[in-house]
């Protein structure tokens, strides 16, 4: 009986998501569900309640069960960018230290008593500076990344990295393979650009490449997205094994290879990047968002030769060039060493964050690497989502449901939980009500 109800729920659920089932359409009385279906009707009326949980039905007495709007209020979806003051961020991560805020009323000190302030204020070239560009190489280096500082282009963050290699490179209709849960902004730009997504099965430790070669047979497939060093959402890192068979497969296939960097800096010592086992076909794509702050909106692409133009032309229909003031930044931050001590200070607080999520969420399955700054949370089978993550915006803690990052036409029943954008004594008092509601739901 429960695989029943529940199999009633799903399919109630997929059918108002897809939009089949439009907002105000009326849903069968409770006595007309339970004989349609053969159950009782306190089990119908469970379902509809369940439904009613998740925010996909209301019910009107005397009238009866319709579907709602479904459009997500604020602070309940990835592409909310901010949420109210009240309420503990777990949807976002934009980890920060206390320290940072005086190291940037430094630089900004040093930045304006030495140098060349007027050349600040004119338009920079397409790439980059080429001192710049040559301060990221090296520093790209130390992460087994040989680059030379003409592969480089600057950009405005990791996200208008990836919207340059996607405008310049790919063209609607192009088909890209992505892993069955991946990066929401990758999504978002694929949907802009009528770029068709193929998801790839996931396993515990990586997409499954066997898909990914079958794929290749029986289509056209023009690119890779792939986050071989700590994955968003799962936290895998894929071994030196996997990161050879993918450039073969690419090799083989002639496929483009988009590789995400942005949250590698938190593993340690990690495999080379895939641009080291396949140069020739990757763009390389990370920033300095989340190693140093979200608000210094600088990345960088790193490019084979052949791709460069037509990159450099995405630039500059975009952005022309990134802000110098915010260039001169980091680079001042790398050569003195802050960069790295950051990334340091970073992966010890989010091995932290991660030990601490652990420790609060059991027994409850926990996905995710030891230094991520988020986990991936599979829930029980009888327990939806949608009804969990409501109620704990009801209680103002923010969290995102799989919907955002899965690929597939059946979304998984899990939650995301970012580690860190909170105190760690909010950080308790979010993850324990996150348990709490969990096993509040199960029970019911």
């Amino acid at each position: 009986m429960r695989k029943r109800y529940k199999a009633i729920v799903d399919a109630y659920a997929a059918a108002i998501r897809s939009g089949k089932l439009l907002p105000g359409h009326r849903l069968p009385t409770h006595r007309a569900l339970a004989a349609e279906h053969g159950i009782s009707l306190a089990t119908a009326t469970r379902a509809y309640a369940e439904l009613e949980g998740m925010g996909l039905v209301s019910g009107e007495t005397g009238r009866g069960t319709f579907v709602r709007e479904i459009s997500l209020p604020a602070g309940l979806g990835v592409n909310q960018y901010a949420v109210a003051a009240d309420v503990l961020d777990l949807n976002f991560n934009y980890p920060a230290l206390p320290e940072q805020a005086e190291l940037l009323r430094s630089a900004l000190r040093r930045l304006a008593t030495q140098g060349d302030l007027d050349a600040l204020l004119r338009y920079q070239p397409h790439a980059g500076k080429t001192g710049e560009r040559e301060m990221i190489a090296a520093w790209l280096r130390g992460t087994g990344l040989r680059a030379a500082a003409e592969q480089l282009l600057l950009v405005n963050g990791a996200q208008h990295g990836l919207a340059v290699v996607v405008m310049g490179l790919l063209r609607p209709g192009d088909v890209v393979a992505v892993d069955a849960l991946t990066y929401p902004g990758f999504k978002s730009l694929a949907a802009l650009y009528r770029i068709e997504l193929v998801p790839l099965p996931v396993t515990a430790g990586g997409p499954d490449l066997a898909a990914l070669k079958q794929l290749c047979r029986q289509r056209r497939v023009r690119a890779l997205y792939a986050m071989p060093t700590l994955h968003n959402p799962l936290g895998w890192v894929l071994s030196h094994q996997q990161r050879r068979e993918i450039a073969a497969i690419a090799r083989q296939h002639d496929l483009l290879i988009i590789e995400d960097a942005a949250y590698a800096y938190l593993v340690r010592n990690p495999p080379p990047p895939l641009a080291y086992f396949a140069p020739e076909r990757t763009l390389y794509v990370t920033g300095f968002s989340k190693n140093i702050a979200t608000g210094l909106r600088v990345g960088v692409v790193v490019t084979p030769a052949a791709y460069q133009p037509a990159l450099e032309q995405a630039i500059r229909a975009t952005s022309w060039n990134t802000p110098s003031v915010m260039t001169a930044l980091v680079c001042g931050w790398l050569q003195d060493g802050t960069v790295s001590r950051l990334e340091r200070l970073k992966r010890r607080d989010a091995r932290r964050r991660q030990k601490l999520a652990r420790e609060l969420l059991a027994p409850l399955e926990v996905t995710g690497h030891p230094n991520a700054y988020f986990v991936w949370l599979p829930l029980p089978d009888e327990v939806r989502a949608d009804a969990v993550v409501r109620r704990l915006m009801d209680q103002r803690i923010s969290v995102s449901t799989a919907e955002p990052f899965s690929t597939t036409q059946n979304v998984p029943h899990a939650i995301r939980l970012a580690l860190g954008s909170v105190s760690l004594a909010a950080l308790t008092q979010a993850l324990t009500a996150v348990r709490e509601t969990i096993a509040y739901a199960r029970d019911l």
